[in-house]
């Protein structure tokens, strides 16, 4: 073998000898990249949380600072002679004055309403943003709430009621639904209200519902508020009870009724609703109550499909909601509910203004 050869072959075999020795470093390097890899991300999921956690903190402090800034815009407000402690009293117009006295009784005053709603254009919204959060559910019950409170927002004398012959303005929205503990014909059910502000959101009012209704049912009895003076006054004798309830309904014309007996009770609040399709049930009319300030009642019926005639005269299968509304006429006139309506049906076909805080215009054109 020359020399030639021989420095050949020892300078492949010092070759190969750095070939091996740079993998072995390169092995080792990746094993590194990959530990300080999984490092990181522990890292940063750990991050994550706390920012999560961070977020969820300043939502609770957001939340609890625009309730202490309602609270404040409240008080603003000096309570006049004839206020209500939960409205303020309006000048009635001539008609209305006289119709509180000629039909003193919210019964007597009744107007129905019933409509179909196209809910298409909402049930795709709600596939996309259930699709993007699959983790929390909203409902089409959800979407509807914040739509009636949008239009109360927006239509201003939708919030007023009538007691003691007298047109009050309520100082903010209410709306009140019964929850079913189980869907079954022994159980129980519970009183809910839910107040929104000027910065809720569909968002933000879904979360509140989900969450009170997972409270409510966490429990097979009553979970105070309302319901506890409701059981407490049902176990008074009879002729007792008899007589506690005409000195609530003096004092409820005086409005002079205790804030533990009127606070959480759906009489006293804008908007009394039912979502009858959950339980696979049209919408009827529900009457309203002579006791308490509630002036509106709706009911959601079942989601369905029906045939639709388009703006363009051609027709469609449609998914449709049918509703059924309850009024007091003495608030208002019927062309003024009418369009109170058309407010709700825009929100169903432009869901993307339930994103927006309810205190925001809409901006539709009656």
């Amino acid at each position: 073998m020359s020399k030639e050869t021989r420095e050949l072959k020892a300078q492949a075999k010092a070759q190969a000898k750095q070939a091996k020795i740079d993998a072995k470093q390169a092995k080792k390097q990746a094993r590194i990249n990959a530990k300080q890899a999984k490092k990181q991300a522990k890292i940063d999921a750990k991050q994550a949380k706390i920012d999560a956690k961070q977020a969820k903190k300043q939502a609770r402090i957001d939340a609890k600072q625009a309730k202490i800034d309602a609270k404040l815009r409240k008080k603003k407000r000096r309570r006049r002679w004839g206020d209500r402690r939960d409205g303020r009293r309006v000048k009635a117009p001539g008609l209305q004055t006289i119709m509180c006295y000629l039909w003193p009784k919210r019964s007597d005053c009744e107007v129905y309403l019933n409509d179909t709603i196209d809910a298409t254009e909402l049930l795709k919204y709600l596939e996309r943003r259930n699709a993007e959060h699959p983790e929390y559910k909203t409902t089409l019950f959800h979407c509807a709430v914040t739509g009636m409170a949008r239009m109360v927002k927006e239509r201003p004398l939708m919030n007023r009621f009538i007691q003691g012959y007298r047109l009050y303005e309520r100082d903010e929205i209410t709306i009140s639904f019964v929850v079913k503990r189980k869907f079954a014909d022994d159980a129980e059910e519970s009183l809910m209200v839910l107040t929104p502000s000027d910065e809720d959101t569909l968002d933000s009012i879904s979360r509140k519902i989900v969450g009170d209704v997972r409270e409510t049912r966490k429990s097979e009895h009553s979970t105070g508020g309302i319901d506890a003076v409701l059981d407490a006054f049902a176990k008074l004798p009879r002729p007792v009870l008899i007589v506690a309830i005409r000195i609530i309904r003096w004092l409820d014309f005086w409005g002079k009724n205790p804030k533990s007996l009127t606070e959480g009770d759906p009489n006293y609040t804008t908007i009394l609703t039912s979502n009858l399709g959950s339980i696979k049930c049209p919408a009827v009319y529900h009457h309203l109550n002579n006791y308490g300030t509630n002036s509106i009642m709706i009911t959601i019926g079942t989601l369905h499909k029906e045939e639709v005639i388009m703006p363009d005269g051609s027709k469609e299968i449609r998914d449709v909601v049918d509703v059924g509304a309850t009024l007091d006429e003495r608030i208002a006139d019927g062309f003024y509910f009418a369009r109170s309506l058309k407010l709700i049906k825009h929100v169903f076909a432009h869901p993307e203004l339930l994103e927006k805080p309810i205190g925001e215009e809409s901006g539709f054109e009656y």
